[in-house]
């Protein structure tokens, strides 16, 4: 059976990376196209798989080229896709990404098959959630759908980590049955309130996101690293300095390195520590599922820094 169960979105991406993202009505020149599999599910499902976790997949693909060639890929992978839904109803999903020389990035979003992803087919799979350590969400599927598959592995005592992206509003009744939140800074503002700019500021959302009921939250900051948070400790984790190429897909590769860590038994903060330095990895390289790391170049990178 598998340790981790991700359940979210899949889609290809197709990337244009120029000197700057352009402005409404303008039409920028001298990009790079290539395309890579992504989907903020699929993206998570990855990067536990080459983290070392047992993954199975649950998401929703069309009957189409783009559904086959993400289904070889999960496949590559060795991630369960039993529970993967074909539909004609759909074309499977698909991402238009552009990254600027900073590797700042703008992503539009077709969900495709990822909306036809529902309660019922996360009913379907309620065993294979019950059954798993740790089970990772986002919001690139119907929000009920993620609120179903929640509310089965929160009634089984299984770990939820729940990566709130895209951002939206979200009930508390919801992020009370979560184990550990991955919000990035926009998220963590619009869940909040509050910005987290700083040392302070960063308290106060922590504060804020604890109240609503989540067990923990690490807010990722980027390059910043990420910040920590539970009701007994806080802890800044650094990031690494790193050339960044391209940052698509480095909040999933994130939630699917912690889960691994988290599977395994390894604390939250040592859990956290590992999964920055998997996303440290991610953002020097193209593409969102491409660029996850294997387990062997994360531990390299963290013993390389003499960081335990």
């Amino acid at each position: 059976m598998p340790s981790i169960v991700v359940v979210g979105s899949s889609n290809t991406d197709m990337v244009i990376k120029g000197p700057r993202l352009p402005m409404p009505g303008e039409t920028v020149t001298d990009g790079v196209f290539f395309t890579a599999r992504g989907g903020k599910g699929a993206n998570q499902a990855v990067a536990a798989a080459r983290a070392g976790g047992r993954v199975a997949l649950i998401a929703s693909l069309g009957q189409d080229t783009l559904g086959d060639a993400a289904m070889l890929g999960f496949e590559e992978e060795g991630i369960d896709t039993s529970h993967i839904q074909r539909t004609a109803a759909l074309p499977s999903g698909v991402a238009l990404i552009m990254i600027d020389a900073a590797a700042e990035n703008a992503i539009a979003v077709a969900e495709g098959a990822n909306a036809l992803l529902s309660a019922d087919n996360i009913r379907a799979c309620a065993s294979v959630i019950a059954s798993a350590d740790v089970l990772v969400a986002q919001l690139e599927v119907p929000l009920a759908t993620v609120g179903e598959a929640i509310a089965i592995a929160h009634a089984h005592g299984r770990r939820v980590i729940l990566n709130p992206a895209p951002a939206r509003p979200l009930p508390d009744a919801l992020l009370s049955q979560v184990s550990v939140l991955t919000p990035n800074a926009s998220e963590t503002e619009l869940l909040t309130g509050i910005a987290p700019r700083d040392d302070a500021s960063l308290h106060r959302a922590a504060d804020r996101l604890l109240g609503r009921g989540v067990g923990a939250a690490l807010i990722t900051l980027a390059a910043a690293g990420v910040f920590a948070a539970t009701p007994d400790w806080r802890e800044w984790i650094r990031g690494w300095p790193m050339p960044a190429e391209d940052p698509t897909g480095a909040g999933d590769v994130f939630s699917g390195t912690l889960a691994v860590a988290l599977s395994e038994g390894t604390a939250l903060l040592d859990a956290a520590r590992f999964a920055n330095a998997a996303a440290a990895i991610s953002v020097t390289r193209r593409g969102a599922q491409p660029s996850a790391p294997r387990r062997r170049e994360i531990v390299d990178l963290i013993e390389g820094a003499g960081t335990v």
